[in-house]
Parts: structure tokens; C-alpha cells; sequence
């Protein structure tokens, strides 16, 4: 592929995901500006790794993947926060996040609260619509891990968001599986 090919294979990405790698960055850095960077970041690396794009059914999936990588790469060269932990999640019951009804930044300091191993899971099944056989493969853990780290990933939000005079916030009724 010469460059002309490339350059118009990227803009062809760009311009199809870019509003979706950014909303998944964003909800992974919890800042506009370092979701902009992750996503740049990401489409840079795309374009220096494109042939290893071989269907591009899979794009999506793929760049989403170059995110999260880079992500956990930029977490552990200490440009993000680290969470400080999660000792004790509480139980986890069988009740869905609505995103409509809650405050976006209420969420997205919930979300910045939980560690990768439990964001990771809610972000791609609830924000980028992925089953868990999916997010299974793109996490490379089995499925099992999946639904016991969206069930307690759900608990610790659902514990965060509906205090005393919040009850309202954590609501929905679905346990079926993707």
C-alpha cells in the first residue's frame, strides 16, 4: 500500500470512528484533553500499524483496542491517577446502569474511581455495546472473569451514585447476558 492509500484509509477511519474512540477515551481518562490525546494517539498508531488490519469489518474493535492499550500503557508510565483501591466491593445485585438518568459528570467521577479491571468490562458492555464473549476476547480473560467484573464493577458504581437522596440514580432491570 503506498502512501496515498494509507493516508486515504486513515481519513476513511477518522472520519468513521473517531466520535466513538473519543467518547470510549473519554470515559477511560475521565478528561476531554487526555481523551483527545488517546485518540490522536491512537489513529497515529493505527496508521503506523495498519497492515496488521487485515478485515475491516473489524476496525471498530480493533482501533477501540489500540485506546485501551494506550491507556494502560500512558497509566503505567504514571501520566494518569492511580485508583488507590477497591478493598471491598459490595455485593453485586442484578440491577443496570441508566445512563440517561444520572448526572454525566457524577458518572464519569464514578467511573474515574473504579480500576481498569473493573471500568474496562462496564465501558465496553455498557458504551461500546459489546457481549461478553466480545469483551472476553478483547480483554484476553474468560467469560466468566467478564460477568463477575461487570457485576462488581456495577455494584461499586451503583454504591457511588445512589446515596441517602440519590436512590434514584441506580436503576434499570436486565441480568441477560449478551
Amino acid at each position: 500500500m503506498h502512501d496515498g492509500q494509507r493516508a486515504q484509509v486513515v481519513r476513511e477511519l477518522v472520519e468513521s470512528h473517531y466520535e466513538s474512540l473519543y467518547r470510549f477515551a473519554y470515559r477511560l481518562s475521565g478528561s476531554a484533553s487526555d481523551a483527545e490525546d488517546l485518540t490522536q494517539q491512537a489513529f497515529l498508531t493505527a496508521q503506523r500499524k495498519l497492515e496488521q488490519l487485515r478485515d475491516p469489518e473489524r476496525a471498530r474493535s480493533w482501533l477501540l483496542t489500540i485506546v485501551r492499550n494506550t491507556y494502560l500503557k500512558s497509566r503505567r508510565r504514571g501520566r494518569f491517577i492511580a485508583f488507590s483501591g477497591m478493598a471491598s466491593p459490595p455485593e453485586p445485585t442484578a440491577e443496570v446502569l441508566d445512563e440517561s438518568v444520572l448526572d454525566a459528570e457524577e458518572l464519569q467521577a464514578a467511573l474515574d474511581e473504579l480500576p481498569d479491571d473493573f471500568r474496562m468490562p462496564i465501558l465496553l458492555f455498557y458504551f461500546e455495546s459489546l457481549s461478553y464473549r466480545e469483551i472476553a476476547d478483547r480483554l484476553d480473560v474468560p467469560i466468566g472473569t467478564v460477568m463477575s467484573r461487570l457485576s462488581r464493577g456495577k455494584a461499586f458504581l451503583r454504591s457511588r451514585l445512589s446515596g441517602p437522596d440519590q436512590t434514584a440514580h441506580a436503576v434499570g432491570a436486565s441480568t441477560s447476558p449478551r
